[in-house]
Formats: C-alpha cells, structure tokens, sequence
C-alpha cells in the first residue's frame, strides 16, 4: 500500500510538474501568439496605408491618364470636326461651282438651240454670216478702209467693200453659208446618200461662187477678183479637203473662199497694203520735209562755222591782252624796285647839288620795252 501510495504521489506530482510546465509553455506561446498578433496588426496598418497611398497614386495616375485620354479625344474631335467643316464648305463651294457649271451648260443648251434654230432658217443664217463678217471687219481694219451693205453700179448691193487703191481696187466680200447640203453630207448613213450629198453640196457652193463672180465683180469699179466668206471652219475644211475641184473652179472664177481665220489673215494683208498707201502718198511731204531739214542743217553748219571764227578771233585776242598784262606788270615790278633803291639815288645827287653848274648825268633805267 505504501509503495502504490508513493507511486500515486509520484505520479501526481509529476503530473502537477508537467501542468505547471505545460501552462507555462503556455503563457509563452500565448506571449508569442500577442506578440505576433500585435506584430500582424502593425504590419496590417502598414500594409493598409500602402494599399491607401497606392490607391492614391494609382487614383491620381488613373485621373491623370484619364484627363490626358480626354483632352486627346477632345482636341481630335475638335480637329476632327474642323476638318469636316472645311470639307464641307470646299464641297459647298464645288457644290456651287457645279451649280453655277450646270446653269451655263443649260445656258448655253439653250444658245445652241437658238443657234441651231437660226442657222436653220436661210434669211437667219445669212444675217448670221453677215454679222460675223462685219465683225472682223470692224475689229481689223479702219473706218475709211471699208463700207457695209455698198451698193454698185449695177444695182447689186455687196455685204462688203474693202476700199483699196488701183491695183488691185475695191475687193468686194458676200457672205454665204451652204449648210443644209453640209449637214445632208454629214448625217447620210450610206455611201449612195454621202455622195449625192457630196454632189448637192458642190453644186451648192459652185452657185454662190457663180453669183458672187456675176454680181460683185466689175470691171473698171471693182477689183478682178472677189471673196466668198464662209462663216463656218468645218465647212470651209471639208471644203478644202474633199472637194479640190469646186476649190480651183472658184479659183478660175476669181472667187476666193474664206473662212473667219483666213479672212483675218487676208484682212491684216489689207490693211499693211493701205498703210504701205498712205506711206506712199506722204512721200512727197517726207521728201520736202528732209529737203528743209537739209537746209536747216546746212544753215546750222554755217552759223557753227561762224561761230567757231568768232571764238578764234576772241581767243587771239584775249592771248593778246595776257601779252599785255604781263608787260604792265613786268613794268610795275621795274618802278617798286627803282623805289627800293632811292637812298641810294639822293647820295648819288649831292655832287651835282654843290656845283648846280655842272650837268647831271642821265640814271639808266634797265628794261624800258614799248608795248
């Protein structure tokens, strides 16, 4: 019982031992996990003010990015809207550009179906040719060089008179416009039409040159020779270039056919022809206008021959009077230098002072030239 009781004892005792060991190990670890636990709040203060002050600098780059992000779009859509603006008033303008197109090709539709109507009537077309004739008339040569609507002896009145002198004389113009037989040759679909076209054409134009060589060409008042003007340059090309024949049968009727740019060039000939006339017909005053300048010219010359005597005879003159000068005064340089010597003059008159019978002797004076 003794031994059971001790080993009771032991056993408790030990037990008491290790509780003692066990809650003081446990105040350790309980000291541990405080001072851990105030170590994990710490470093969780810490780590929420990190997490607050990155908050904030993110938040702030976050604004900052934002308002860059947004100035950029702002200033994009500005520019944006400003080239889109600029765009649309370029498009305005050729909007109105095209506007402003579009009503002069209507406008113009519009001439050209006048014209068309014009040159579809014969009186129409005439005055059309004839207005375009005096046009270049007017614009090329002078008032007096020409007369419209002129009428001839024989009673025909000429659309044109071209007043020049003999050779070669007043050149007559006629205006005239074979269009329909043009326009028949040109719209013919087959060959058979094209050249029955080709043949009324011809014949069209062989007549006004017949008429115009009939009519505006007389002898003794008008020139040999007349022009037949063509206010059309297709016309007149196709003319030229497949129909050789009415050309020189024209050409032995002394009928010259014209278009608007020919008829200029023969125009610009005509008027150097008048001023080459009037040049000639002042000749005759130019020669007598350099006949009295050759007068005048001779009369200078002489007068300059004059002139130059006098001024030779001034210049012996004046060489003359330096002569002269300077004899007077070489002259004057004699009497101041006598003047400097007249001491010695007195001392040299005494003697003849004590015996006034005696006779003076003459002084010499040196250098007594005449002038």
């Amino acid at each position: 019982m003794g031994t059971g009781i001790l080993i009771v004892t032991i056993a408790v005792t030990f037990l008491a031992v290790l509780l003692v060991i066990v809650l003081l190990r446990g105040e350790q670890v309980m000291g541990r996990l405080r001072h851990l636990a105030e170590s994990d709040h710490a470093t969780s203060d810490r780590l929420n003010e990190r997490l607050i002050t990155q908050e904030r600098v993110l938040t702030k780059l976050l604004e900052d990015r934002l308002a860059d992000v947004s100035k950029r779009v702002s200033d994009g859509i500005i520019k944006s809207t400003d080239r889109t603006n600029q765009s649309m008033t370029q498009i305005q303008k050729r909007l109105a550009i095209i506007d402003q197109a579009q009503k002069n090709i209507s406008e113009l539709s519009t001439q050209m179906v006048g014209l068309q109507d014009i040159l579809a009537n014969k009186q129409a077309r005439g005055a059309f040719g004839e207005i375009q004739l005096n046009d270049l008339v007017a614009g090329t040569l002078p008032p007096n060089a020409y007369t419209f609507q002129a009428t001839l002896s024989n009673g025909r009145r000429a659309d044109c008179l071209l007043n020049l002198p003999n050779p070669p004389g007043s050149i007559i113009i006629d205006a005239k416009f074979p269009l329909e037989s043009f326009n028949a040759m040109q719209g013919a679909k087959d060959d058979a039409n094209k050249k029955a076209a080709a043949r009324t054409f011809s014949a069209d134009v062989l007549k006004h040159v017949n008429d115009i060589a009939e009519r505006y060409i007389v002898p003794g008042e008008t020139a040999e020779s007349a022009l037949m003007f063509l206010p059309s340059e297709s016309v007149y090309a196709e003319l030229h270039a497949n129909f050789r024949d009415t050309i020189e049968k024209s050409f032995r009727a002394r009928v010259w056919i014209v278009s608007p740019t020919t008829l200029m060039a023969t125009l610009n000939t005509v008027r150097a022809v008048l001023k080459d006339v009037r040049m000639r017909e002042q000749a005759h005053v130019i020669q007598k206008e350099v006949a009295v300048l050759g007068e005048d010219v001779s009369r200078l010359d002489n007068r300059v021959e004059n002139l130059n005597k006098h001024f030779t005879l001034a210049e012996k003159d004046i060489g003359e009077i330096q002569i002269s000068a300077r004899k007077i005064t070489s002259h004057v340089d004699k009497i101041e230098k006598i003047e400097m010597d007249g001491e010695d003059a007195s001392d040299a008159l005494e003697p003849t002072l004590a015996q006034p019978d005696a006779p003076s002797k003459p002084r010499l004076v040196h250098g007594g030239d005449k002038s």
